[in-house]
């Protein structure tokens, strides 16, 4: 399995996180694998209510379900309070639980909840693994976080998806995670016929990380994936070479190359208000291994002096991402009914 490759990661919308690099030494702590047959260990699953079913209140008149396709959401960090000795979430921090289910789940869930979320809650690795001096101790980390993700999805697999197309959704850390998902379940085996898209967003996917599975080029492609990182116009992060390097995808027209989409083409962010739809936020437009966009435009925003959207990447576009879902389902419906 390659390195993994730090990326900062907060889902507190459009609030400032400062992390800190760490040298401290912390006890390893004894990893236990996840029991996926508990519901209490997923966040988000179609049989319960949770904040992934919420649904903005504009949007409610033309809401319509369609049970026939699944989602697996992986949620980013949300760990990122004191080690205090814990390299790795508890199932059990019921405190943690709600601040991952009031931020990433109600905010970037909700953006797929027209189909089955099934979204687990995992042993996540702490903020600070992307970050600490002691660079095995964090990698031990991730990967024992990937191995939650990877028997969640497993027990899905085996118990809910009956045959089912599949959307992979995430975010971060999450985004981390479904990259070695995608090589390890679907890249080159059976499943990849099974793939609507997988939506990997906010950390880079590097142009040779998969062999066989193709970037989404355009808004009807399916079996393909697709992502990007959102920053100010003009700013380039101060981030070493081995971040530099990713494929892109434009949310607004949905395309891989540098074509500007004006601010026209935004069909709505979801901010701090969960219930009002802000229309025209942003433009977008690719640079390189980025998404630059012009400052978002929304109450208050003059104030807000951030250039690193990240925070933002999948509610910023909240109903592109949306309208985006249903054109590839239905393409990818329409390609297997004529095969």
């Amino acid at each position: 399995m390659k390195s993994f490759i730090p990326v900062l990661s907060s889902i507190l919308l459009f609030a400032n996180c400062s992390v800190k690099k760490a040298a401290t030494r912390y006890e390893p702590e004894v990893w236990r694998p996840a029991v996926y047959s508990q519901e209490k260990n997923w966040a988000a699953l179609p049989q319960q209510s949770d904040p992934s079913d919420e649904i903005p209140q504009p949007l409610l008149t033309d809401y319509k379900k369609d049970s026939s396709v699944d989602v697996f959401f992986i949620h980013p960090t949300t760990y990122t309070g004191k080690l205090q000795g814990r390299w790795m979430a508890d199932l059990n921090d019921e405190k943690l639980n709600t601040k991952t289910d009031e931020s990433s789940i109600r905010y970037q869930a909700s953006v797929f909840n027209e189909f089955n979320v099934y979204a687990p809650r995992y042993q996540q690795a702490h903020i600070q693994s992307f970050f600490t001096e002691e660079k095995q101790r964090g990698e031990n980390a991730l990967k024992a976080a990937y191995e939650d993700v990877r028997a969640a999805f497993q027990y899905y697999l085996e118990n809910w998806n009956k045959g089912k197309p599949i959307i992979i959704a995430a975010h971060s850390q999450g985004a981390l995670h479904a990259k070695y998902l995608l090589r390890e379940f679907f890249e080159g085996k059976p499943l990849q016929e099974k793939l609507v898209a997988a939506y990997i967003i906010g950390l880079q996917v590097e142009p040779e990380f998969f062999s066989q599975l193709p970037i989404c080029e355009d808004s009807l492609q399916t079996g393909c994936y697709l992502g990007w990182r959102t920053f100010r116009r003009n700013f380039e992060p101060d981030y070493d070479s081995s971040f530099r390097k990713s494929v892109v995808v434009n949310p607004l027209n949905w395309k891989t190359d540098s074509t500007y989409a004006p601010v026209q083409l935004h069909k709505g962010a979801i901010l701090r208000n969960f219930n009002k739809v802000y229309h025209r936020v942003s433009d977008a437009q690719v640079h390189e291994d980025l998404l630059w966009i012009s400052r978002p435009k929304f109450p208050g925003s003059r104030l807000y002096k951030s250039r690193n959207y990240h925070i933002g990447d999948i509610n910023l576009f909240y109903l592109n991402i949306r309208e985006n879902l249903r054109t590839r389902v239905r393409a990818f419906k329409e390609k297997n009914s004529e095969s």
